[in-house]
């Protein structure tokens, strides 16, 4: 109530009924009984945790109303788009908020800004800025609008934040799906309650009327409140459920070049003039320091620093992985010669390399090594194991030492550091003499790493079997060689 006894038009997040409380409600009503411990042999991604469906809430209403430490705010580049939540939060936080944000100067797409809430109940007001979605451009969308949210926790983490109050951040008028949309932003938030759960006590999604329902459909699938829902529900994932943090994983990735990046895309004809370019000159391509030339010379004469020549393996790599990014490598995702699978009994990321499946004489090698750098470059960031079968290879793909010997000039040291062991199943004499040279006298730092394995029995007591995808020619060939290994957990079909 307001000092004059009116009811406040404000909502108390703490009045409103949380995820767990609805279903509950649900239960009672249906006299359901709970489920068997026998129908639950198969578990989701998103397994029922109780302690993370008590911080969710679902609310139809105006996210400018909600009294919370945060609500989100989507928009421009700019900061000045007119969309629904943009014209309410303006409206209730009043004029200081617009003078504030002339002094963010813009935002980009995928980031997260702060400013003040004003007048609002809320304290503060991110700000973050949507994709546009094209389907040619797919994959570059679910990764800014992945960013987006991701930011936004961070920044709620940041600033010991307790509740966020989240807008749907993809407006109508950037054309971005509802539903799938729904699923990046959903599962971003399941992804990082999981990790950082104890730094929010309320997350908040205010929906209209008409986004309501896509939310009431795609919440159980991610924050399934019982055994029940969460095996109903499981069927109903999709093929993508992105990475242990929700970022979407796919072989291929498209990025977008415009044709003027200092102009916001949805500056509209009349108002090119008066678009605001004071970000001109922020970008990666205007940022550029030092004569380029001068350090290569230096380098080329021993002249650079330890410090100097990092920070130029940084910058290479880096193009590496932008280029990766920008290409079409659906062609080498195809082979399914690298793959990620489950963890070792260290809980450690298993990758598989699968030899076999490398034809090197008919691939661009270029292609395949910007492909690598695509798929471990997320992988590489925490500790990792893989797993080369040389099974039933022969010259067509064996990798030249030097394609090699760059590739472990290429990648950035996160992927030296965190490679626990690379296990090397069905090695040949030959191949054993090979990677010993090449091992000894072209690289360092790898030998020690090396563990040749002679059979898959050898390997299960490194990595589980059931953690395993195994190509059906190599569960044959060691059948043939060593006996059959007698496993309830039969090989992935799509290898």
């Amino acid at each position: 109530m307001d000092p004059l006894g009116a009811p406040s038009q404000f909502v108390d997040v703490d009045s409103l009924p949380g995820w767990s409380d609805v279903y509950e409600a649900k239960q009672l009503d249906c006299h359901q009984s709970p489920i068997e411990k026998a129908q639950v042999d198969v578990r989701s991604p998103f397994p029922y945790r109780k302690d993370i469906n008590e911080k969710i809430i679902l609310w139809k209403g105006d996210v400018a109303l909600l009294n919370c430490t945060a609500i989100v705010n989507t928009s421009n580049e700019t900061l000045t788009d007119k969309n629904p939540v943009s014209e309410s939060i303006f409206m209730h936080a009043g004029p200081d908020l617009k003078d504030e944000l002339q002094k963010l100067k813009g935002c980009r797409t995928g980031e997260a800004k702060l400013t003040k809430g004003f007048n609002l109940a809320a304290r503060f007001i991110i700000h973050t800025v949507g994709p546009k979605y094209k389907s040619r451009y797919r994959t570059a969308a679910e990764s800014s609008l992945y960013s987006c949210y991701r930011n936004v926790l961070q920044l709620a983490k940041e600033q010991a934040m307790c509740s966020v109050g989240f807008c749907v951040i993809n407006t109508l008028k950037r054309c971005y799906p509802l539903e799938d949309a729904t699923h990046i932003a959903l599962r971003t938030v399941r992804r990082f309650l999981e990790v950082h759960g104890e730094t929010l006590e309320k997350v908040v999604f205010a929906v209209s009327e008409l986004e309501e329902a896509t939310y009431q459909k795609l919440l159980p699938l991610y924050f399934p409140r019982s055994l029940e829902e969460e095996v109903q529900s499981l069927p109903y994932l999709p093929a993508d459920i992105g990475n242990a943090e929700g970022e979407p994983v796919v072989p291929e990735r498209q990025i977008r070049i415009t044709e003027k990046p200092g102009i916001p895309d949805d500056a509209s004809d009349e108002e090119g003039l008066e678009a605001d370019l004071s970000f001109i000159g922020s970008h990666a391509f205007a940022r550029m320091e030092g004569d380029v030339d001068k350090q290569r010379r230096l380098i080329l004469q021993g002249q650079l620093s330890e410090a100097a020549l990092q920070k130029q393996h940084q910058r290479n790599y880096n193009r590496w992985l932008c280029q990766a990014r920008a290409e079409d490598l659906s062609d080498i995702a195809s082979l399914k010669a690298l793959y990620q699978t489950g963890v070792d009994n260290c809980g450690r990321t298993v990758m598989v390399v699968v030899g076999r499946n490398i034809p090197v004489t008919l691939i661009d090698m270029e292609k395949a090594l910007l492909y690598f750098i695509h798929v471990m470059d997320h992988i590489a960031v925490k500790e990792y194991v893989l797993v080369y079968f040389h099974t039933l290879t022969n010259d067509y793909n064996q990798l030249d030492s030097n394609f090699l010997k760059k590739l472990y000039d290429v990648v950035d040291a996160k992927y030296k550091r965190n490679l626990k062991a690379l296990y090397f199943v069905h090695p040949t004499f030959r191949s054993k003499v090979s990677a010993w040279f090449f091992t000894t006298f072209t690289v360092s730092g790898l030998k020690d790493k090396i563990h040749y394995v002679e059979s898959l029995q050898q390997l299960f007591t490194a990595i589980p079997p059931e953690q395993i995808d195994l190509p059906p020619f190599v569960l044959e060939y060691d059948a043939r060689e060593n006996g059959p290994y007698y496993s309830s957990y039969p090989p992935s079909p799509d290898l």
